[in-house]
């Protein structure tokens, strides 16, 4: 399949992983519009599109998004804007016509994304079945296979664990303890040391398992589930990594754009 320029590119979800997507689409010179959900669950708000539906706008990397209607997606590509649209629904697909879908958020199963949706569909992760639910998959498992694009079957299946980095996996991460409302005690990019307070959900504290820099946290104020993931502690304590995207959402941006150059050969 042949694309002819310039190529439209809808993004579902605009969490960490799909902004980092968005990110290196951008830059290759796709136009890339992403669609959220009215209260995302993104953690690592400071490197996530998503932000925009908090605050209106968000800037990544120099790259600027903005929360806009309908109506204003394609003057908001004109000026050098990626356009975030709330669609709970899934109205912008058919609305918007993209050449290319990418299925980003990272439900760890199919939300009703078909190979119909697009010329080219992508999906990432687990969840999807390569040549049934969409085009390609992308590996987002970290490891030797991370941003690897898979044309006949499925990505690695859901451990439930999360990806080691600096040494810590499943502890890094924090969770609700409780059913309730966030409020959030720390910011994100401070320097957390291990059992000191880091949230409160309800009247029940989130305290630390180890030690390093806050690199993500749900939105202050959101009622939230008991175990939902709340957000992220890294152990490599760099502060400056906070605010860009991560190696993983690189690897794996590269693996989307690959199947995208690989669909428009001639």
């Amino acid at each position: 399949m042949l694309f002819l320029s310039p190529v439209l590119v809808l993004i579902r979800g605009a969490g960490d992983l799909a902004t980092g997507v968005a990110v290196r689409l951008y830059r290759c010179g796709f136009q890339v519009v992403m669609t959220e959900l009215p209260q995302p669950l993104a953690v690592r708000r400071t490197v996530a599109f998503a932000q925009a539906v908090y605050d209106g706008a968000m800037i990544v990397e120099d790259i600027p998004a903005r929360l806009v209607d309908a109506g204003d997606v394609h003057a908001t590509l004109g000026d050098g804007v990626v356009p975030v649209v709330l669609d709970p629904h899934g109205w912008a697909i058919g609305a918007l016509l993209p050449e290319v879908v990418v299925d980003a958020r990272m439900a760890k199963r199919n939300l009703g994304t078909t190979l119909d949706d697009a010329p080219l569909v992508v999906a990432l992760g687990p969840g999807f079945v390569a040549g049934q639910d969409c085009h390609a998959v992308v590996e987002t498992n970290r490891g030797h296979d991370l941003g690897r694009v898979i044309w006949a079957g499925s990505a690695e299946p859901d451990t439930g664990v999360p990806g080691r980095l600096g040494g810590a996996d499943a502890e890094r991460v924090l969770r609700a303890p409780a059913d309730g409302v966030l409020t959030a005690v720390r910011d994100i990019g401070e320097i957390i040391r291990v059992g000191e307070v880091v949230a409160i959900v309800g009247d029940t504290e989130v305290t630390a398992g180890i030690d390093g820099v806050l690199r993500g946290m749900l939105h202050d104020g959101l009622w939230v589930a008991a175990g939902t993931k709340l957000g992220d502690i890294d152990p490599r304590a760099e502060r400056s990594h906070v605010h860009s995207v991560s190696d993983k959402s690189r690897a794996i941006a590269g693996g989307v754009l690959e199947a995208i150059m690989s669909a428009a050969r001639p």
